[in-house]
């Protein structure tokens, strides 16, 4: 008997012999049609091939596709385990041309391949036509099948169209017949239901395309898609009318009973089989990288789980039972499927995480339940609110609480949940409106209500599709953006980064599909309403962009790379720190762009020259070791329990993306120990040593007890090193040194430099104190409501040396307020001082903020004796010393 996995490969290598590309599946995010949900067919991956907006090096084509209907339009959740050949995970085999044959090769691959392959009885198999289609009747009778066994159908079932518009054709299709002890009919009988005829092979003749009016003509490129189910044709050939009844199916269900201890072909056989398929897409969709969350397609995996790990639960599993089949899985199906055994540790993590933490609350949630259902009558419905109840407080998705009752017979009010959902909305909106965030304007909310979250597909890809939801000016929702103007776009998925974590937004460029001439740059990307959405900051530079396109988005590739290398440079820096520093060393904020990283933590004193470059060294020996960078996802105490850092200032959810870069062999814990563990939702690096090198520019003071660091990384470090060496050669051509003797003669010409440049400042402040020239605004106290006050502007003189002006001032005047305004190349700094014998009626704060506001700068602060601000122009020095004034009673 001929396995899955040898079906799947006859079928490829069959094709491949009639000079087929062997194209591996897509992954199941589908980055080229925004419309669904996951891929749900085999001809996703080339849409744009039989539209003629993309071409590749081959015309034929065969794949095995991984497929998910669980989600969206195509959603086959409610009926697996209970029926045959419903499943949310399969696979569809395909050959396709792009322009190449047509029907009268297509037919006859698809016959050669059934009877003469596969072996299956000519007499057992039925072909359906489209019925005006007379050029495939005529082929399949060609090939041998009797007149009476090819059925013209007039219905829909036999013409396939992508959309109400655009490529369309009739389809053929072959049937099996499994014998009259099974109820049914042939294809377009009353009886086409019942289970005799099955449905094995789809061919669509994409020949025609549709226009808006109803009329169609001819393509220019005529092309077949084709889609065979490998559990449907593996069920048929091993002898068995049930997909679950497949060598695979088999393995896993076994499995699941062997961690069970349940008879897996008993009474208990319909959880076995949910199990088994729910642990395929599970399994699938986390190697893709989707992730479990509540928006979106992670919130589909959510469900898909829970749907298992419930049906775990009946069959009296006391402990988490889907992360141990992961092994049965792998070896099944990770040969045909490499990324499956590459995110093996992933995905048991993964649902062993989920199902450890749902566990916690299924019992008690099935007992409200219970309880709930108790106080009904026989056949009653669940409330909604009821229904809601369980959602909101114990996380069970509507879908999984009408499983539990359909076993009781029972039905949910689905639509008591949505207007008790709705009111948790409103309240939702009420409390966030009580924050007074202006940040986070109602419009974002609105869209996010209407559209759902967006779904960021960027750890995996920098170019995919998506379709605008929501287009966005001054704050109002409209129509359209225009050429010329700008706005912000939100689109149902984006490889566009949102900042945060100290990363800033992507950028990149959004075209039309319809007409790419017409496109956007992304200035930046943002995230808003609780980070749930992403709003691409555009300028439309050609065309229009309208709510409702479908578009193509694709990032900066330089500035990404750019970017994330800057990121995780920075995680290599905050552990280098630590273990050079100490572990007191903690973030205190970031930024990371695509010109340099910036790293603040805290840390008492300036770090000497040689702790600079022992930290360096090590961050360099780390980006050489060329480590894979590993992503996991745990809650946030498990994160921390295995040491992870946390960045500042971030809020984090009940889960967390955990990365990990380096093994520390000496130094940090025993040998093979990871190095940098870190939460994080930011891009990273591949391998560490896609970073490059890493150079630190110095180490400054950001605030009290806080230090700050700059570097650069890849190609920038390299410039910059390349810029610091031609200096050291000119330098050293200047000063007439040999480069040996470089270092002691530039000391000592820098010494001398800031000797000079003391005395200069030395004489700058006599010069002030004097109020000689160029020092405006008299160095004279007046009275101002009973308090003196010294209001004097500056010239040449830095912010810097404002604090002991301040001082000398204080003690000239004895009892009263200074307020100093100093301009020196081209920066404005503002500095307020307060005798002690006021600070409690009088604050320099005050006097700082009143000052500043004249002069276009921003708050400022400090202590009520001494503050500190600056401006942007010293032009209205003297309506900021008349506000000054204000703010004193004057």
């Amino acid at each position: 008997m001929a396995s899955l996995n040898d079906i799947r490969s006859t079928f490829l290598n069959f094709f491949a012999k009639n000079d087929h590309e062997i194209v591996a599946s897509s992954p199941l995010v589908p980055r080229n049609d925004p419309t669904l949900m996951f891929v749900n067919s085999g001809m996703v991956q080339f849409k744009n091939l039989f539209t003629g907006v993309e071409t590749r090096d081959y015309k034929r084509a065969t794949t095995a596709q991984k497929c998910v209907r669980a989600g969206g339009k195509h959603n086959d959740l409610d009926n697996v385990g209970y029926t045959a050949r419903h499943h949310t995970f399969f696979e569809m085999l395909g050959n396709f041309s792009f322009g190449d044959y047509f029907k009268d090769e297509a037919i006859p691959f698809a016959w050669e391949l059934i009877t003469r392959e596969y072996g299956i009885p000519k007499d057992k198999l039925y072909t359906t036509v489209y019925h005006t289609d007379d050029e495939a009747f005529e082929i399949w009778k060609k090939v041998g099948v009797p007149e009476d066994r090819i059925i013209r159908i007039a219905t829909s079932d036999n013409f396939w169209q992508m959309g109400p518009t655009g490529p369309c054709g009739p389809c053929t299709e072959i049937f099996y017949d499994h014998g009259d002890h099974i109820w049914g009919g042939p294809p377009g009988s009353p009886e086409e239901d019942g289970d005799r005829f099955i449905e094995i092979w789809n061919i669509v003749f994409m020949q025609n395309e549709q226009f808006e009016d109803g009329s169609m003509k001819a393509l220019d490129m005529q092309s077949i898609d084709t889609g065979m189910g490998l559990e449907r044709i593996g069920a048929l050939l091993q002898g068995s009318h049930d997909n679950y009844d497949t060598d695979l199916f088999k393995s896993l269900i076994e499995a699941s009973a062997d961690a069970t201890g349940v008879d897996p072909y008993g009474d208990k056989n319909v959880h076995h089989r949910v199990i088994a398929d729910h642990l395929r897409s599970t399994s699938f969709l986390i190697a893709d990288g989707v992730m479990p969350s509540n928006d979106g397609r992670g919130y589909t995996l959510r469900r898909i789980m829970r749907r298992a790990m419930r049906h775990a639960h009946l069959l009296g599993a006391k402990d988490p039972v889907m992360h141990r089949l992961v092994p049965a899985l792998v070896q099944q199906m990770g040969a045909a499927y490499p990324e499956l055994g590459q995110a093996k540790a992933l995905i048991e993590e993964t649902l062993e995480l989920e199902e450890t933490r749902f566990r916690k609350t299924l019992d008690r949630g099935l007992k409200l339940l219970d309880d709930e259902v108790s106080d009904l009558g026989e056949g009653t419905a669940l409330s909604g609110e009821a229904a809601f109840k369980l959602y909101d407080t114990y996380g069970f998705p509507l879908d999984l609480t009408q499983d539990a009752l359909r076993e009781m017979g029972r039905e949910v009010d689905v639509d008591g949940f949505k207007v008790a959902m709705e009111e948790q909305k409103q309240k939702a909106r009420a409390a966030w409106s009580g924050t007074g965030d202006a940040t986070e304007s109602a419009v974002w909310f609105d869209v996010v209500d209407a559209a759902g979250a967006t779904d960021f597909l960027g750890y995996d890809t920098e170019k995919a599709e998506g379709q605008i939801v929501a287009l966005i000016v001054d704050g109002t929702e409209v129509e359209q953006i225009a050429e010329g103007q700008c706005g912000w776009a939100v689109v149902n998925q984006t490889p566009f980064y949102g900042e945060s974590g100290g990363q800033v937004g992507d950028t990149g460029v959004i075209r039309r599909l319809d007409n790419r001439d017409d496109c956007a740059v992304v200035t930046d990307t943002k995230k808003f309403a609780d980070g749930r959405l992403y709003a691409h900051a555009v300028e439309v530079k050609r065309g229009t962009l309208l709510k409702g396109d479908p578009v193509e988005l694709e990032v900066d590739h330089a500035l990404r790379s750019a970017i994330r290398a800057n990121h995780s440079a920075t995680h290599l820096l905050h552990e280098a720190l630590r273990v050079h520093l100490g572990d007191h060393v903690a973030q205190r904020g970031s930024l990371n762009d695509a010109e340099r990283l910036r790293f603040d933590f805290s840390h008492a004193k300036g770090l000497s020259g040689d702790e600079l470059r022992a930290v360096g060294e090590e961050v360099n020996g780390f980006i050489r070791q060329n480590s894979t960078v590993s992503t996991r996802i745990m809650t946030p105490d498990d994160a921390r329990e295995i040491g992870a850092q946390a960045l500042f200032g971030e809020k984090y959810g009940d889960e967390v993306r955990v990365v990990s870069m380096g093994t520390a062999p000496t130094g940090k814990g025993s040998g093979g120990e990871t190095y940098s563990i870190e939460l994080c939702g930011g891009t990273h690096v591949k391998q560490t040593g896609d970073i490059g090198l890493c150079v630190i520019l110095g180490d400054s003071a950001s605030s009290a007890g806080v230090r700050r660091i700059e570097a650069l990384t890849g190609a920038a470090a390299f410039e910059y090193l390349e810029q610091q060496a031609a200096l050291v050669a000119n330098l050293a051509g200047a000063v007439k040194a040999q480069p040996g003797e470089l270092p002691e003669r530039v000391k000592a010409l820098m010494d001398e430099r800031k000797a000079l440049q003391n005395e200069v400042a030395q004489l700058r402040r006599e010069l002030a104190m004097a109020g000689g020239a160029g020092q405006g605004g008299g160095a004279e106290a007046e009275e101002v409501n009973g308090v003196k006050l010294m209001a004097q502007v500056l010239k040449g003189v830095s912010g810097k040396d404002l604090p002991a002006l301040i001082d000398e001032h204080k003690l000239r005047i004895e009892s009263g307020a200074v307020l100093l305004i100093a301009e020196d190349g081209g920066k404005v700094a503002v500095a307020a001082g307060v005798t002690n014998d006021l600070t409690e009626t009088l604050s320099a704060v005050d006097l700082v903020r009143a000052a500043v506001a004249e002069l276009g700068g921003k708050g400022g602060g400090g202590r009520p004796d001494m503050a500190r601000g600056g401006g942007q122009s010293a032009d209205n020095a003297d309506a900021a010393i008349k506000a000054a004034k204000a703010a004193m009673g004057g």
